[in-house]
C-alpha cells in the first residue's frame, strides 16, 4: 500500500509571489568596498554620512561600469512560480538556487493559467516583437486546454503514486505549468544584470523582450531591492538600467 496523501483538488493561479528572506545589502556596502582602493583598512571606518558624496560615488561607479563594489552585498528571495519560469531563471549563472524537489516530496496540484490580462499573440520578429491581446475565442481556448491538460496530468500523477510508483518517476507527467518554489540569492550587481534582461522598460539603454511571467517575478524583486539600496537603485535607472 502506498502512504501518499489523498489527491488534492486541482488549483489554478495566475500570480507570482516573491518574499525577501534576508539581506546584507545597503548603499554603504558599495561605498566602503569602493574606497578600499584608496584608503585600505581605513575604508571600514568610512561609512559616509554625506549622502551627496555617496550618491556621487555610486553614480560614478555605475556610469563608468566599475562593478565589483556592488558584489559585496547579498539578497535572498523566496519565489513561488511555475516551473517554466524557473527554467528561465537558471539561464542566469550569477545566482545561487535551491528549489523544492519532486523526488523527495509530493508536489501539490497547483498550476499556472494566465488571466485575461495576459497578452496571447506575438507580433514581429525575434528580437523586435511585441505581444498583443488575443481574441475572446483564443483566451477561451487557452483557458480550456490548460485546464484539461493539467487536470489530466494531476490525475495521472496521483494514479501512479497510488500504485506505489516513486515520486521521481510519477512527476514526469506533470507540466511546466506546475508551481514550484525556490530560494534565490544574488548580489546587487547580478540582480541588476537580471533586471536589465527580465524587465521591459522604455528608459533602458538596451531593449529587452522578457516573457511576461518572469517579468512579473522580476518586478517584485526590483521593488524589494529598491527599498534596500535606494541610491544604487536610482543610479541604475539614471544610467539606462545597465549592470556595471
Amino acid at each position: 500500500m502506498s502512504s501518499h496523501s489523498a489527491p488534492e483538488s486541482v488549483e489554478f493561479r495566475s500570480d507570482m509571489t516573491v518574499e525577501l528572506v534576508k539581506s546584507a545589502a545597503s548603499d554603504s556596502d558599495v561605498v566602503w568596498a569602493a574606497r578600499v582602493s584608496t584608503k585600505g583598512e581605513a575604508s571600514l571606518d568610512d561609512v559616509d554620512s554625506d549622502a551627496e558624496r555617496a550618491r556621487g560615488l555610486i553614480n560614478y561607479l555605475m556610469r563608468d561600469r566599475h562593478g565589483t563594489p556592488f558584489e559585496h552585498t547579498s539578497i535572498t528571495y523566496f519565489v513561488s512560480a511555475p516551473i517554466f519560469v524557473f527554467r528561465e531563471f537558471m539561464r542566469h549563472r550569477i545566482a545561487s538556487y535551491n528549489e523544492e524537489s519532486g523526488r523527495y516530496r509530493e508536489l501539490r496540484p497547483v498550476f499556472y493559467r494566465p488571466d485575461p490580462q495576459r497578452h496571447l499573440v506575438q507580433q514581429g520578429k525575434p528580437g523586435a516583437y511585441e505581444f498583443v491581446a488575443g481574441t475572446a475565442e483564443q483566451y477561451d481556448t487557452t483557458h480550456a486546454q490548460i485546464t484539461e491538460a493539467c487536470q489530466a496530468a494531476a490525475a495521472a500523477y496521483h494514479n501512479m503514486l497510488a500504485a506505489g510508483v516513486a515520486r521521481e518517476v510519477a512527476r514526469v507527467v506533470l507540466p511546466v505549468a506546475t508551481y514550484s518554489s525556490m530560494y534565490v540569492t544574488m548580489n546587487a550587481r547580478a540582480l541588476m544584470n537580471f533586471l536589465s534582461l527580465r524587465t521591459k522598460r522604455e528608459d533602458s539603454h538596451f531593449p529587452s523582450y522578457p516573457q511576461r511571467e518572469i517579468e512579473m517575478v522580476a518586478e517584485q524583486m526590483e521593488t524589494l531591492w529598491a527599498e534596500l539600496m535606494p541610491i544604487t537603485y536610482a543610479a541604475f535607472n539614471s544610467n539606462g538600467r545597465v549592470s556595471p
